[in-house]
């Protein structure tokens, strides 16, 4: 929602809602002033020298004169380190807690008085004051942790710490979740506080609704991936490496990690990014399958106001025969804003409306924010108060924030309790007939035209039993909801499975659905900004996510609207959606040269929604995003490493999106190999740039060369586009039929090609029993021969 926008229209205090908001803000204040104590003088503290170690399976202890290091490398080649006795968990990001410690993997004394622990994929090395190096098995240097420092109180408190990191100077940075500016990570500083950016941001927006303290980093010397599992508010400094003219006079790169509290400990994954990515899976958890019909065209809108206006624009999608997965309602349905309610007199017959929809293979989506209006006879309020489901603050006092509904309550997401009883009550949507649910407004916020707006930190948490409050719960919070919808949807539906996205979230928030973009720009760089956040949050293990096409709160010229269409025809994510007072969305009311481009993308994903399938499943299985940077294969490559305006849609397509006004040629760089234009068969190859037409009507979309992807044909049947292998190579891919929006694990079917005097030979490989029909081949990228 367009909360920025609101708070700037509070400063004048004119509006009941800004007196309430500006009391709310006030409140806060006076709460955390309670609450908080001062810091007061700090001690500063390091290390210091070692003095011992202790072996244990999988590493050890390795102790210093005023801390103690934990490390553990656990089987698949994963390496844990916490500093001052922490330990991998508790923590709200593993999935199914630590894996074994890896038996081959053990502490020995290094040299110069140091401690290492080697490995089949890494060796970690400490030095005698604290610093960790991480070298691949060839002794190559990927990354080197400096010696900590911690700054802590002297009356007592949470201590804040610092983390510097050196990496190669060719080193590139990508990650920290939701970031418009990326997908590379240039030189600054992020920070790590999940936030409302309000209304309309573009490239410079930062934070978003999604931070992480997730990074990829990208080297020749190879790739990997660090995790500092703390959820504690924080600041990310980076800066990129220089190599000199001449040999000893690269700068490296670096990376200082800053936390107000909570524990320093990290994960280290390397290897090629599909290894990282998958073993980071792993980690925290398989991402969610969205249901089949959510990977296909959805609408939606703040302010469809009726069933009137629901149903004319399904109509008009029918009529201009547009294809149309999903409808989204917005806050406007529920009864006075208020979450699990609906306005009788606008929807005075949701179920027969859904029922209606879906009977055209259309659903209907659900928005669900976490505030519960506080009012009496409100059921939600009464049973959320009787289960004891609120936040309160130190004194034991509900504490409440001002949202849409006026003033509201907050549930405890991180109390099991609290998330059994949200999950209860998602059963009412689903007698409603809503087919899925959008979780908003959950970083959560609460209005104020100054400070903050989200809760006071110093409210109190259940953190699962531990105890706590807002500085440590905030970034967690989205993700603790998203557990309790899921799980909910699951109990009350346990056949099919859920379709969940959020707006915030955290690391392992894949495990209960995706994201989307949030309230980006109607503008060219909000456009650019929604490709940036889609790839970051694919490298952070989040694959399903897409923007609010033609951006939330504007008007986007036809231009604009056109190619933001198409760019969001390739992402897995793919709705329209806008503010209550922003121009229209649907692809009719851009005129008809718009409308007739607008269908072939349409008709494009439509043909390709097989591919989709078998991309959702593939990313449960591996970890893989569907969207990929062009570097994805080929991290050594420096100058793909730099190239954030075109992506690989799997492994097959290479998709290259208008992202300038005015624009109907555009660069494309080619990863190595051989590439076929989608549009005219011309065949490229790789390294290299190649320019291209780009026209209204279409992007850039090359295929690789022996690639098999499945697509939807003509009769509806699933068939194999196979684009011909280079001379003397082998080709292939791999097929996941849609089995359905239930629980049954589909076949991976794999398949192999080559290029014999002049014929393409597709093979299927051996699978155990009756193994799947055979497939309709399509052979494309032969020319005449």
């Amino acid at each position: 929602m367009d909360c920025r926008g609101l708070v700037r229209s509070l400063r004048g205090f004119t509006s009941l809602r800004g007196v309430r908001a500006t009391r709310s803000a006030l409140r806060r204040r006076w709460i955390d002033a309670r609450g908080l104590p001062a810091r007061g003088p700090e001690r500063a503290r390091v290390p210091g020298a070692v003095t011992g170690a202790e072996p244990l399976p999988g590493g050890g202890i390795v102790r210093f004169a005023r801390s103690e290091l934990r490390i553990r490398v656990v089987v698949g080649g994963a390496v844990f380190w916490g500093w001052d006795g922490a330990g991998p968990e508790p923590s709200y990001a593993l999935a199914d807690g630590v894996p074994a410690p890896d038996p081959r993997a053990e502490l020995e004394p290094d040299k110069d008085g140091g401690w290492r622990v080697v490995s089949e994929r890494v060796t970690v090395e400490v030095s005698r004051h604290g610093a960790v190096e991480v070298r691949t098995p060839g002794g190559v240097t990927l990354r080197r942790d400096l010696p900590p420092r911690w700054w802590e109180p002297v009356n007592g408190g949470p201590a804040r710490w610092a983390q510097r990191t050196e990496v190669p100077a060719d080193a590139r940075f990508f990650g920290l979740g939701g970031r418009a500016s990326g997908p590379r990570l240039r030189d600054g500083v992020y920070r790590l506080w999940n936030t409302d950016p309000g209304g309309s941001f573009g490239p410079d927006g930062d934070p978003l609704s999604i931070t992480m303290p997730v990074q990829l980093v990208v080297a020749d010397a190879g790739t990997h991936l660090v995790f500092h599992d703390n959820s504690w508010d924080g600041r990310v400094t980076l800066r990129e490496g220089e190599e000199g003219a001449g040999s000893g006079h690269d700068r490296k790169g670096s990376c200082e990690v800053r936390m107000d509290g909570g524990p320093l400990r990290c994960w280290v994954i390397v290897g090629k990014p599909a290894r990282v990515l998958s073993r980071w899976s792993r980690l925290t958890g398989a991402p969610a399958v969205p249901p089949s019909w959510a990977l296909g065209a959805q609408h939606a809108r703040w302010g469809f106001g009726s069933e009137a206006e629901v149903r004319r624009i399904v109509a008009g999608y029918q009529e201009r025969g547009l294809p149309l997965s999903a409808v989204h309602l917005d806050i406007d349905h529920l009864a006075g804003h208020r979450v699990f309610t609906v306005d009788r007199e606008r929807f005075p017959a949701l179920p027969e409306l859904a029922d209606e929809l879906r009977r055209a293979g259309v659903r209907l989506v659900s928005i669900i924010d976490p505030a519960v209006k506080a009012e009496q006879g409100y059921a939600v309020y009464e049973s959320g108060r009787a289960a004891g489901a609120f936040v309160r603050d130190g004194r034991g006092r509900e504490v409440r924030g001002e949202v849409w509904p006026g003033q509201c309550a907050y549930p405890d997401f991180t109390d099991p309790r609290v998330r059994q009883w949200w999950g209860g009550l998602y059963e009412e949507r689903l007698r409603q007939g809503f087919a899925g649910v959008w979780h908003d407004m959950n970083e959560p916020v609460s209005f104020a035209p100054f400070g903050d707006t989200t809760l006071p930190r110093s409210v109190r948490h259940d953190l699962d039993g531990r105890g706590g409050d807002h500085r440590e719960a905030h970034n967690v919070y989205a993700l603790a909801m998203a557990r309790a919808g899921y799980e909910g949807l699951r109990r009350l539906r346990p056949d099919e499975r859920p379709f969940l996205f959020s707006r915030s979230g955290w690391a392992g928030m894949q495990r209960y659905g995706g994201t989307w973009s949030g309230d980006v720009s109607s503008s060219w760089d909000g456009l650019r900004a929604s490709l940036s956040l889609v790839l970051g949050m694919g490298l952070c293990g989040v694959p399903y996510s897409g923007p609010d096409v033609g951006g939330f709160g504007g008007s986007p010229s036809p231009e604009l609207y056109l190619r933001w269409f198409q760019l969001a025809a390739y992402l897995p994510l793919f709705r329209t959606h806008a503010a209550i007072g922003a121009g229209r969305r649907e692809p009719w009311e851009f005129g008809p040269a718009v409308l007739e481009h607008a269908r072939a993308a349409l008709a494009e994903r439509e043909r390709l929604h097989p591919y989709f399938v078998t991309l959702a499943h593939l990313s449960r299985l591996t970890g893989a995003p569907y969207v990929r940077p062009l570097w994805w294969g080929s991290p050594d490559d420096r100058a793909l490493r730099e190239c954030g305006d075109a992506f690989v849609l799997g492994d097959a397509l290479l998709v290259a999106p208008v992202l300038e006004r005015g624009v109907d040629r555009r660069l494309v760089r080619l990863p190595r190999g051989r590439w076929f234009d989608t549009a005219t068969g011309q065949g490229y190859d790789g390294p290299g740039q190649v320019l291209l037409d780009a026209p209204l009507s279409r992007v850039p979309v090359l295929a690789r060369a022996g690639s098999v992807i499945p697509v939807r044909g003509a009769d509806g049947l699933l068939e194999l586009e196979v684009w011909a292998p280079a001379g003397g190579r082998r080709g292939g891919g791999l097929v996941v039929a849609d089995a359905g929006d239930g629980w049954e694990q589909p076949e991976v079917e794999r398949y192999t090609t080559r290029l014999v005097d002049g014929w393409v030979r597709v093979k299927r490989l051996r699978s155990e029993g009756s193994g799947p029909p055979l497939r309709r081949v399509r052979v494309r990228g032969l020319g005449a021969a």
